[in-house]
């Protein structure tokens, strides 16, 4: 993929009202680290996660997805009849029918001739979903295109916390620790082809990416229900072999970079800057060991923020450009793995 007119023109966010420190999390899971003698203090060691946020227990995703994507349109100064497609990209949602991006849409008086619907890929959504628009933009067909999410942690963490204190084992423990990290947020990431917008926004051109799978792993981290049949008293359920996902991200992100260095022209001391997907300390390191890239580069929010799934690296995105930690000329590179195995590396001069 390379594109010639394609910009990020701005994001938007919004963080959940409630912190959930590590600390209470393993206070919750006391039960089974006295009778396995583990002691407390090692799930913020283990992950480099402080904390995380959560919604209110009665929220829509629909909702906050929304305040994110009109942040996003007010920061561009872009109305919404400018906007061409929109596009809700969270694992979560709030049910099956009808896609979620509708009543995001309507809630933002989209208008009728825009093209509004959901793309489902792990934690790779949002990245998915800006490539989608990505193309549509370069084809002509549109001129501007909202990227939406919205994720939700508290329910699933909440409910992985009793099996743990049931099952009372480590190997258990082993396949369920990564829902732990996980935090609830939404963002937006408003793509234009550069011609919309206020003067006095500055974008941030889109030079191209590449997409490679490794989907002989799709069974190993999933969310799903514990009986297949889609039964609707069937309980919802995650279980990640985190150390087979670590290996196995690594190899396929290291491909993935390397292509997209090739197919951009990147020297060697390029990119600048990375924002990747967020999830923990120990990932990132691995991660940037194997892409022989300098910790220098990074941006992370997980000690924060958690692994907000989909969210996490377009959030990690607007606080660093917040930060001025990504500056005028820099080569940033966007890299995510996502279960599946899937991955993106895009390459945006900022």
């Amino acid at each position: 993929m390379k594109y010639s007119k394609v910009f990020i023109t701005s994001f938007g966010y919004e963080l959940p009202p409630h912190i959930v420190t590590t600390a209470q999390i393993e206070a919750r899971i006391k039960p089974f680290l006295d009778a396995v003698g583990f002691q407390p203090g090692q799930l913020e060691a283990l992950t480099g996660i402080r904390e995380r946020r959560y919604w209110d227990e009665d929220h829509t995703l629909a909702d906050h997805a929304a305040v994110a994507g009109q942040r996003a349109m007010e920061q561009a100064g872009i109305h919404p009849s400018d906007i061409g497609a929109l596009v809700f990209c969270g694992v979560c949602q709030d049910g099956f029918e009808p896609a979620t991006s509708c009543h995001i849409a309507h809630q933002l008086n989209i208008g009728p001739e825009a093209h509004v619907y959901d793309v489902k890929s792990a934690c790779l959504g949002m990245i998915t979903g800006m490539v989608q628009v990505a193309n549509e933009i370069e084809l002509g067909n549109i001129k501007a295109g909202l990227v939406v999410s919205c994720e939700t942690a508290r329910q699933i963490v909440d409910s992985t916390i009793e099996e743990i204190n049931l099952h009372k084992s480590v190997d258990f423990y082993k396949d369920t620790v990564a829902t732990l990290t996980g935090g609830s947020g939404a963002a937006a990431v408003l793509l234009t082809d550069g011609t919309l917008g206020d003067d006095d926004i500055r974008h941030h051109a889109l030079k191209g990416g590449v997409v490679k799978n490794a989907i002989q792993h799709h069974d190993l981290c999933f969310w799903r229900f514990d009986e297949t049949g889609m039964p609707t008293n069937a309980k919802v359920i995650m279980r990640t072999r985190a150390n087979e996902v670590l290996e196995n991200g690594v190899v396929l992100a290291t491909r993935t970079f390397q292509a997209m260095k090739q197919l951009l022209g990147l020297p060697d001391d390029k990119p600048d800057k990375v924002i990747g997907h967020q999830v923990g300390a120990i990932h990132h390191q691995r991660f940037y060991a194997a892409l022989g890239l300098d910790m220098a580069k990074d941006f992370s929010t997980f000690p924060l923020l958690g692994n907000v799934g989909t969210v996490s690296l377009p959030i990690t995105a607007a606080i660093a450009d917040e930060r001025d930690f990504l500056q005028p000329g820099d080569f940033v590179a966007f890299i995510g793995v996502g279960s599946g195995l899937n991955c993106y590396v895009l390459g945006v001069e900022w």
